[in-house]
């Protein structure tokens, strides 16, 4: 990803997700597990984050084809001192935010599916390219 669009991802994570009480980070990552960008998460913190979420979100997805569930809107999961918040963006990418238990449950869950929708219509549009030349 260039550095423009690490710049506009964050910029939606920021806008979107600094309403939610609590806030303690976010990483969007692709299906395959590698962090595409944090929020408030240093670099290494973020990529162990992302990589051991993808099997939590593809563990669910597996899940949720074999009960005929459709897609997965979002998992939360509660700790002792935190929420995890994890949801689809669109076909390539999954956004996880973490919050503390201040958070309340309907804002974070809301915020996350406005934030994923809108990275998901974002990393959804296709790059435009040249049309081919005839010779």
């Amino acid at each position: 990803m260039t550095t423009t669009s690490n710049d506009m991802i964050y910029s939606v994570l920021d806008n979107n997700l600094s309403r939610i009480a609590g806030i303690k980070g976010a990483v969007l990552l692709s299906n395959d597990g590698i962090m595409l960008s944090s929020y408030l998460l240093d670099r290494p913190q973020g990529e162990r984050v992302a990589a051991a979420s993808s099997g939590i979100a593809s563990t669910m997805k597996a899940i949720s084809r074999e009960i005929d569930g459709g897609r997965v809107i979002r998992q939360l999961v509660e700790m002792d001192d935190r929420y995890l918040c994890i949801v689809g963006c669109g076909e390539g990418s999954t956004l996880i935010v973490v919050t503390s238990r201040k958070a309340r449950l309907g804002e974070l869950g809301g915020e996350a599916v406005r934030t994923a929708q809108a990275l998901g219509e974002w990393l959804g549009t296709p790059e435009r390219s040249q049309a081919p030349t005839s010779s």
